[in-house]
């Protein structure tokens, strides 16, 4: 998978892939690594203390005093590739991801035994989405070095991306075993652990990260602070989404705003409530409103998530349902997130079903007969489902299902997140801003409804056609968002979202095992 990148895409091609090729051809080549020791310096200029001291600043979130100090250094010791490397990784923190990439490549071209080298380079290719390229680099980095915990946990973090959790948290646990005061390989490992409902293992990786971890943001200590609780209560549990009911069930939707909302039953009341159904979401949610008036009362709580919308922040707030009804089909034991929704009561919205709720099915979205179906995995109904020309998906950090998806008019993939839970689509500033993309601007501004509040004066685009595989739609309309806060928690960059005015043309059937999503245009032969 390829991700949206200005530089990397405005760069040719051939070029690119021609100068990744002698690096490959270098790798293959490249004997045992030869171990140099650093010239003698006085204590001041020693580069090593450059690079102790640029790690400190890291990892307390200094990032650009780390960066200010290591290009100081860079001039003194331009024949350093430690400091480089740490430059490079500076950068990668602050999501500056082709300077990054282009000063590890230099090093690795130079010194292609620096499994250091390879392994922040590949940490680069990742975080753009080059993730067949970044798996080759990891795989070198640990040829020259079983030791190189960056490159295990890239691994880590790649199989976690492509939906192979066991794979992903043994590459992470290698990581902490050779680095295990790291916070960032300890994070990952707790959102890893977490992700395959090792809740108490989480917890204890969780506030780890708390007592090694120097970064001095409040705000992001009181959320990990509040998971740690609700993981610990989680833990406590006997199994969350317990299924009950037969293997297969169709239950119909209204499609209001090309958002399927369908009624749901919660714990023992007998009140449908209405839920958007929502691939955009990891954790489902539900309204403050609806859980006071149903008495689910908070779990946990602390410091504020950062979505879209008002001023980018919502508080963090833990629920666990006993059950939630679809059908005929009961879910037991269903952790929810209870926040204010805004703008919402036109439409009478109680909360939205996110991925985690309906994951151990195959779930089918048909927009033309408005129905939505759950199938057990397992079931023979499952094996029927036809994934031929299914579109491959990869998980983000933050629990979002991101694809490949084409623009006309911009050479290279881009990774878009696939959001029934949007009405309409979706384009980052920076793909708004490319001359082949900026013309289609249009006069018309909109209004956005996020988890964090509404903003006003959004510019809209009219697009030529966006393509997700082999299906295509003409003339989709996309709104520009600032989607750094996305972002930043997603771990790899996505360039937009697709959203309910595209998929509303299709049925789409999501394998969440198999981490695919097949698309059947509405009105083809069924």
């Amino acid at each position: 998978m390829r991700s949206f990148n200005p530089s990397i895409n405005r760069m040719p091609a051939p070029v690119r892939l021609k100068r990744w090729s002698v690096l490959l051809i270098a790798l293959v080549f490249a004997g045992v690594p030869v171990f140099a020791t650093e010239p003698s310096s006085t204590p001041s200029e020693d580069p090593r203390r450059v690079v102790r001291q640029a790690e400190r600043l890291v990892r307390s979130g200094q990032f650009r005093d780390a960066e200010d100090l290591l290009r100081d250094a860079a001039v003194v010791h331009p024949e350093e590739s430690s400091i480089r490397l740490m430059l490079a990784h500076a950068l990668l923190k602050q999501r500056r991801i082709v300077e990054a990439y282009d000063i590890s490549f230099e090093v690795a071209e130079a010194e292609p035994n620096n499994s250091r080298a390879l392994a922040v380079l590949g940490s680069s290719l990742l975080a753009a989405g080059r993730f067949p390229e970044a798996r080759q680099v990891f795989f070198a980095s640990i040829q020259l070095n079983r030791r190189e915990a960056m490159a295990w946990s890239g691994f880590g973090l790649l199989e976690f991306y492509e939906n192979s959790i066991d794979e992903s948290l043994r590459n992470m646990r290698e990581a902490v075993f050779h680095d295990p005061n790291n916070p960032d390989y300890i994070f990952s490992l707790a959102q890893i652990s977490a992700r395959a409902e090792q809740y108490k293992e989480a917890a204890e990786a969780y506030n780890r990260f708390l007592s090694v971890s120097r970064d001095s943001d409040d705000e992001r200590r009181a959320r990990i602070r509040a998971l740690v609780s609700f993981l610990r209560y989680l833990g406590s549990r006997r199994g969350l989404y317990v299924p009950r009911g037969p293997d297969t069930v169709t239950v119909p939707f209204e499609l209001v705003g090309n958002r399927p909302i369908i009624e749901v039953r919660v714990n023992r009341h007998r009140e449908p409530l209405r839920f958007v159904l929502d691939t955009g979401s990891g954790i489902s949610v539900i309204s403050d409103q609806t859980a006071e008036r149903l008495r689910v009362r908070p779990i946990s709580r602390g410091g504020h998530a950062r979505a879209v919308g008002g001023d980018g922040r919502f508080e963090i707030v833990y629920g666990f349902l006993e059950r939630v009804g679809i059908g005929d089909l009961t879910m037991n034991n269903v952790p929810v997130y209870i926040r204010e929704f805004h703008g919402e009561s036109a439409v009478k919205i109680d909360g939205y079903i996110g991925l985690a709720l309906i994951s151990k099915f195959l779930a089918t979205v048909d927009y033309g007969d408005l129905t939505f179906t759950l199938t057990h995995k397992d079931s023979r109904m499952a094996e029927e489902v036809r994934f031929e020309n299914g579109v491959p998906l990869r998980l983000t950090s933050s629990g979002f299902l991101s694809g490949e998806v084409q623009l006309e008019g911009v050479e290279n993939p881009l990774n878009f997140i696939v959001d029934t839970g949007a009405s309409i689509s979706v384009i980052s500033g920076e793909v708004a801003s490319l001359d082949s993309v900026s013309p289609f601007i249009r006069d018309q501004r909109m209004r956005v409804i996020g988890a964090a509040g509404i903003t006003d004066d959004v510019p809209s685009y009219l697009l030529p056609s966006i393509s997700v595989g082999r299906h295509s739609r003409p003339s989709i309309t996309a709104i520009a968002l600032d989607l750094g806060t996305i972002n930043e928690a997603a771990g790899f960059e996505q360039a937009g979202i697709l959203g309910g005015n595209f998929l509303r043309n299709y049925r789409m059937t999501f394998d969440f095992k198999n981490s695919k999503v097949a698309f059947v245009p509405i009105g083809s032969d069924r």
